[in-house]
């Protein structure tokens, strides 16, 4: 394989008689975020331990860049950086010291862990509280700095298991943030969530796995043209002012090529196409004719909650 990678061949853990992971086959390569989706107790956070060798599979084998976990569980993690749950930070450390730590534990020759803890805290955006005591951070700080620890040996795979959970909003968006950047410089990243609007926001691809199935793997691009072939092509719109129920339902839900629109809030329009993707550019194109203040439009995540939805409850 070329570039970063990690790949299951019919990865299994039972736990006693509950089968957690069940023979779980994933190949994912480049350079690009995945999202691993599921709900509460799919497996995903077992899915990424053995990944990490934190957990043995009872059955079948998990690679990171073509190497085995169980077997060259060294080599394979000297190409990971790896953020599993939310670990501690001695609070009486500064991040300096703390990374200084992870650097010395990940083999991070002396001579480059400077120039090396000062990149990740940049990446991080944490350079201004780099001596500070630990103890005196946010939440939402304090995961910075995990995340940055999963970096600081310049890994080409970064494993993230929920990075954003516990977080309150500014805390989410930082690290999403981040997040999104981690991709560049011919990285990997594969990060379990159940919020769907995250993997949404951060992510290129994404692996739906429920009751340690995978039901689904494929772009976020794929996904939305596959539900647009259903009927589904959806935009979310913004606008400059709020818009009263007369100028939405006369004027906008009145246009061609448009079967429904759904309020999202007074300034934010949810609608729905009758058309294909291709059909969108004249019917955003008369909206904007409309002069009513559009502001954005994108197109919505629906597209990720209804096949997430779809798969869920298919029981399997």
């Amino acid at each position: 394989m070329s570039g970063p990678s990690l790949r299951a061949v019919r990865l299994t853990k039972r736990f006693g008689s509950f089968t957690a992971v069940d023979s779980l086959d994933l190949s994912i390569e480049g350079s690009k975020c995945v999202g691993f989706l599921g709900p509460n107790g799919a497996g995903k956070t077992t899915t990424l331990k053995m990944f990490t060798n934190m957990l043995f599979p009872t059955g079948g084998q998990a690679y990171i860049n073509g190497i085995d976990v169980r077997h060259e569980r060294k080599r394979a993690l000297a190409q990971a950086g790896v953020l599993i749950e939310t670990p501690e930070i001695y609070p009486s450390l500064s991040p300096r010291e703390a990374l200084r730590m992870v650097a010395d534990l990940r083999g991070v020759p002396a001579s480059e862990q400077r120039g090396r803890i000062d990149q990740v805290l940049a990446d991080v955006k944490m350079t201004e509280w780099a001596d500070a005591k630990v103890g005196r951070f946010s939440k939402g700080m304090k995961q910075r700095i995990n995340i940055a620890a999963s970096l600081v040996h310049d890994p080409p795979v970064v494993i993230l298991d929920e990075p954003t959970t516990g977080l309150d909003p500014r805390g989410m968006a930082e690290v999403r943030s981040i997040i999104r950047d981690l991709k560049r410089g011919n990285r990997l990243v594969f990060m379990s969530s159940h919020i769907l609007s995250e993997v949404s926001d951060v992510c290129d691809e994404v692996a739906f796995v429920n009751k340690g199935k995978l039901l689904f793997y494929n772009t976020l691009a794929e996904l939305t043209a596959s539900a647009s072939a259903a009927g589904s092509t959806v935009y979310d719109l913004a606008f400059r002012r709020p818009l009263d129920d007369a100028t939405v339902q006369g004027r906008i839900a009145s246009l061609a090529g448009i079967s429904r629109v759904d309020r999202l809030g007074p300034d934010r329009l949810r609608v729905h196409l009758s058309g294909g993707p291709d059909d969108a550019e004249p019917v955003l194109g008369a909206i904007v004719a409309l002069r009513l203040g559009l502001l954005s439009f994108s197109e919505s995540e629906s597209a990720l909650e209804q096949t997430y939805l779809r798969l869920i409850d298919r029981g399997d």
